[in-house]
C-alpha cells in the first residue's frame, strides 16, 4: 500500500469518526432514525438530570411560574408535555399552588419515562409511552401543550408541531423551544432560523407568537391557537 493511499484511508476514517461523534453528541442520533434516538436516551436515562444540570430555582422562575400563570384561571387544567423526558415540566409545576391541574407526559424512551414516574407524585401526572407523531389523543384535548428541546430530534419537526397544535384546544397556549445555537444549522433539516418558526406556527393556525431568548442554545416560543369566541385562558408570564 502506497503512503498516499494509506494517508487517504486514515483521513477518511478520521472524517467518518468526526461525523459519527457529531451525530451522537450534538444531533443525538436524529439522522439515524427515531428508534436510535430512543436507544441513546435509554442509555443515558440514569445520568440525564446530571448531564442537563437542572437548577430547581431557575426552572421554577423561568419555566414553572410562567406556565402556572398562563393556566391560573383554569380548574383541572390539562397540560400535555411532549417528549417529557424525566418530567422536567411536571416537576417544576408540582409544588406551585397556582397550578391546579394535571400534566400528561408523553415519552417514547421507557427508561426516561420510568425516571419521570419516580420523580413526580402520581396525583399530579400521568405518563404515556408514545411518539410525538402521532399523538394518541383526540383533537383539542389539552389546555396547553409544551415540548422542550425535542422537535429537532424528531424525524419531521414541522409534523411534530402540527400534531401538538391538533391536540391543543382553541385559545390554548403552545410552548416550545427552538434550537438556535451555533450547532443548530448543522442539525440538517431539523431546525428553524430565528423568525422562521413563528411564520411556520402561524401557518398551523397559531397567533400571538412570542420568541424570546431562553438559554445559550435555545429560544423559547409561545404561541396561541386561534379561537372563535372571547374565552381566554390567561397570558404567558414570561420573565
Amino acid at each position: 500500500m502506497s503512503l498516499g493511499l494509506a494517508l487517504g484511508i486514515s483521513g477518511a476514517v478520521l472524517v467518518a469518526a468526526a461525523v459519527l461523534a457529531w451525530e451522537f453528541w450534538i444531533c443525538e442520533g436524529a439522522h439515524l432514525g427515531r428508534h436510535f434516538v430512543v436507544w441513546l436516551y435509554d442509555l443515558s436515562a440514569q445520568r440525564y438530570d446530571g448531564i442537563k444540570h437542572f437548577n430547581p430555582d431557575w426552572e421554577r422562575r423561568f419555566l414553572g411560574e410562567p406556565l402556572a400563570n398562563a393556566l391560573a384561571g383554569l380548574e383541572d387544567a390539562r397540560l400535555l408535555d411532549v417528549g417529557a423526558g424525566t418530567g422536567r415540566v411536571a416537576r417544576t409545576l408540582a409544588p406551585l399552588g397556582l397550578f391546579r391541574g394535571i400534566v400528561i407526559g408523553v415519552e417514547p424512551s421507557p427508561r426516561m419515562l420510568e425516571r419521570g414516574r419516580q420523580a413526580v407524585a402520581p396525583k399530579k401526572t400521568r405518563w404515556v409511552r408514545a411518539w410525538a407523531v402521532p399523538l394518541p389523543f383526540p383533537a383539542e384535548a389539552f389546555d396547553m401543550v409544551t415540548s422542550l428541546e425535542v422537535a429537532e430530534f424528531t424525524p419531521e419537526p414541522l409534523a411534530s408541531l402540527a400534531e401538538m397544535v391538533r391536540v391543543l384546544r382553541q385559545g390554548g397556549w403552545l410552548l416550545v423551544t427552538n434550537r438556535v445555537g451555533w450547532q443548530a444549522r448543522w442539525i440538517a433539516g431539523r431546525t428553524f432560523p430565528r423568525g422562521q418558526i413563528g411564520r411556520r406556527l402561524q401557518t398551523l393556525g397559531l397567533e400571538e407568537v412570542q420568541e424570546t431568548f431562553w438559554q445559550r442554545d435555545y429560544d423559547l416560543v409561545w404561541a396561541r391557537k386561534r379561537f372563535r369566541d372571547d374565552t381566554a385562558i390567561g397570558e404567558p408570564a414570561c420573565a
